[in-house]
């Protein structure tokens, strides 16, 4: 009797429950409500976001006032550059003064960590570890998070195929598979376990679109393809982040065929808003709607402002665009109050979503700051994605991995003792630089009773040779020299596109006398994007290509230096033999004439004074390692549209030490209307083998894989015959097949 009435209870209690729970209402209809209540003017406050006190991150607007005042009225519905609890609860409490209460959100430029700072995103993507680098952006966005941020302006994932183009490395690289692959780790790492977690944050897919194939390689410069082109190469990584639930997407400075993207109606409502039906909101990027006049599109920002909304941009960052022209835009009848309508409720549920209006200082508690941020299962991560992006590039000799057993280690450079540049561009200065761990600094906990010898040798961009002579004698007295050479953080980055990707300085001519010396020489470059370095790649017998490693990059280098841990990371972009290749990429379609070699010259595409060649491809890394491909089988010979192939082949390490490789799989449809590239990445796996150890790698191909746009951008597959390739990089092959579509 007992049990029957506790079961009539719950039954009872459930249904009140379902009947209390049916009665709230939902998001939706809780922005109805309040935008009811709302006046034109603040509506279009929510659509204005300022820069905060702290640091722009772009031209400055002329001063405009009390912002604190501006908020108070509703004037200011998002604020960025704000961080830390006291910072953010601060102007979070003017919010509150206003009217209708309505929160703000605080934005920032969280790239690659808050207090602890991670890899570059390029250097993470050469990891080709995709829960590595989702695990790095729910680090970033759980202490981002504890810090009072709610939305990042990351992930960037513009596909880039120029090096001179100082915001690769913000990306991932040249390739739309491997790019789409990492988009979603990354939405998926900030957003964490969904919009309104405490360790969550808003993720922005930036910057829409093409703005990686800027003209020249030059930051803001414009972009002319065609729309195949666009759809093949620069909107996959954003689709991808669509799907993986981006809440909110920012628009590029570039004109795109001959239209700003920031008013392009094709884009943001036309593609992302209507095909792609994204229910987030649009943000511009810094300024982008007032630079509409200088881009020569708009006459001034009253007609920017016009544009810009028509054509899907939600918020407006930094140009007071909306704030001081919508409302007469509406007078004027050239806006309607739907449209700005449908602007505010996207951001509003956005608000809602984050759990803001229920409690406007949550993401702003000092305890749960202090208690999240530089957690020590944070640094351990960091240390671990930090090595798993290191590039072997060369090795000749085995000269890596060092011998605990050596006398001397000479550690010369202008970066051996860096701390600061090992953060990188686009870090924050939310942590303390002391907390960086310098090459130096690794290198004296790994090296134990080997001594360390160290001198400078010049400055990054120095022009005099005034070190040299220090610096050889130094490496005279060494076992072993390590050379740490590279940028300068601030060379690459936005604003920071370079002609001349280079070397910086006198540095290679450095390298060139140490390598005088006949001491066995490793040299670590430590830079933002691909740089030429021709005489140290054919002359140096060990190279590791390090990137801007983050706060654990001493100990990560070091641990790769020494074997502790085995590099297996592979190049996400191409690096070329000179300025002159650029753009240059794997993917790339064939010529009517197209060269058989790097020899090949009389009249076909190539140069005369130059190889096609890059110097080192797109996929390739080397190992401690080495791996065998072999035993090649596909299920079928040909299939249908709607059946798949599994392709399967045994990788061994056939060397002494343990290691990880990246196997990689790529497709050509050998013709088609139109034409392919040569080939395409369409799967990859990173696998750990114990030396002796073989495993079999299956993927399977089905009509997705074999689809592209034709030339009426319709996606689908065509009949016909693909070839199959499988291999350690693009241009290392190692086994070939083929079958056909039916």
């Amino acid at each position: 009797m007992l049990r029957f009435k506790l079961l009539v209870f719950i039954a009872a209690f459930l249904v009140i429950s379902n009947i209390t729970l049916a009665q709230q209402p939902s998001i939706a209809q809780k922005v109805d409500a309040l935008m009811k209540k709302m006046t034109l003017a603040e509506k279009i406050g929510q659509l204005n976001q300022v820069n905060g006190d702290w640091e722009a991150t772009g031209p400055v607007t002329a001063d405009v006032g009390n912002k604190l005042e501006q908020i108070k009225r509703g004037e200011i519905g998002s604020v960025l550059n704000i961080v830390g609890v006291n910072h953010t609860r601060a102007f979070q409490d003017a919010a509150m003064h206003s009217r209708l209460k309505i929160p703000l959100l605080f934005g920032q430029d969280v790239i690659h960590g808050y207090s602890i700072t991670f890899p570059i995103p390029l250097g993470e993507a050469a990891s080709w570890d995709i829960p590595a680098i989702e695990r790095s952006a729910r680090i970033a966005g759980t202490e981002a998070a504890a810090g009072g941020v709610h939305w990042t302006f990351a992930p960037m994932v513009d596909i880039a195929r120029d090096p001179r183009w100082g915001r690769v490395m913000e990306g991932a690289g040249e390739d739309p598979y491997l790019g789409s692959q990492i988009a979603r780790a990354r939405v998926k790492g900030f957003q964490g376990n969904g919009l309104g977690s405490l360790d969550a944050i808003m993720a922005c897919a930036k910057h829409y679109a093409a703005y990686g194939a800027a003209v020249g390689g030059r930051d803001y410069n414009s972009v002319d393809m065609s729309l195949h082109t666009l759809w093949e190469v620069y909107l996959p990584p954003f689709k991808a982040a669509e799907e993986a639930g981006a809440a909110t997407f920012m628009n590029s400075f570039n004109s795109l065929n001959g239209t700003p993207a920031t008013a392009s109606s094709y884009l943001q409502r036309d593609v992302l808003k209507g095909k792609w039906g994204f229910k987030g909101f649009v943000v511009s990027d810094w300024n982008s709607i007032g630079e509409m006049v200088p881009h020569g599109y708009a006459k001034d920002n009253y007609q920017a402002a016009e544009f810009a909304l028509k054509a899907g941009n939600d918020m407006d960052m930094e140009s007071r665009s909306y704030i001081n022209n919508l409302a007469k835009l509406v007078a004027d009848k050239k806006v309607s109050v739907a449209m700005i309508d449908d602007a505010v409720r996207r951001i509003l549920t956005k608000k809602f979503e984050m759990g803001l209006f229920d409690d406007p200082y949550r993401y702003s508690n000092a305890d749960r700051e202090k208690s999240v941020l530089n957690r020590p299962e944070h640094v351990a991560a960091a240390r671990d994605i930090a090595r798993k992006s290191i590039v072997l590039l060369k090795n000749q000799g085995q000269v890596l991995p060092l011998s605990k057993n050596l006398n001397s280690i000479a550690l010369i450079g202008p970066l051996v003792k860096s701390k600061g540049e090992m953060k990188g561009f686009w870090s924050l200065d939310v942590g303390d630089v002391s907390q960086v761990v310098s090459l130096y600094e690794g290198m004296q906990q790994a090296a134990g009773n080997t001594k360390l010898l160290y001198v400078k040798g010049c400055d990054i961009t120095d022009t005099s040779h005034a070190g040299f002579n220090e610096a050889y004698k130094t490496a005279m007295q060494a076992d072993v020299v390590i050379m740490a050479m590279g940028e300068r953080s601030d060379m690459t980055g936005e604003a920071k596109s370079r002609a001349n990707i280079h070397i910086p300085g006198v540095q290679e001519e450095l390298i060139q006398k140490i390598m005088s010396t006949g001491k066995p020489v490793v040299v670590l470059l430590m830079a933002g994007r691909p740089m030429v370095f021709n005489w140290t790649a054919d002359h140096v017998p060990a190279i590791l290509y390090t990137w801007w490693l983050g706060n654990q990059a001493g100990n990560a280098i070091a641990d790769v230096l020494y074997g502790n841990y085995n590099p297996g990371a592979k190049l996400p972009m191409t690096f070329p033999r000179t300025e002159g290749q650029i753009p240059i990429y794997y993917n790339h379609y064939s010529t009517g004439r197209p060269p058989q070699n790097d020899n090949d010259v009389n009249y076909t595409s190539a140069y005369i004074d130059l190889p096609n060649s890059p110097k080192f491809a797109f996929g390739y890394g080397l190992s401690y390692s080495t791996f065998g491909y072999s035993n090649l089988k596909l299920s079928k010979k040909s299939i249908h549209n709607n059946e798949k192939i599994t392709v399967s082949f045994d990788l061994k390490n056939t060397g002494k030490y343990a290691g990880e490789e990246v196997a990689q799989l790529y497709l050509r449809q050998l013709v088609s209307q139109p034409v392919r590239p040569v080939k395409e990445l369409k799967g990859f796996e990173k696998v750990m083998l114990q030396p002796g150890e073989t495993k079999t790698i299956t993927f399977t191909i089905d009509k997705e894989k074999l689809s592209f746009y034709n030339d009426q951008l319709v996606w689908g597959a065509q009949p016909g015959e693909f070839k199959l390739m499988i291999g350690s990089a693009s241009d290392d092959i190692r086994l070939e097949g083929g079958f056909e579509l039916l």
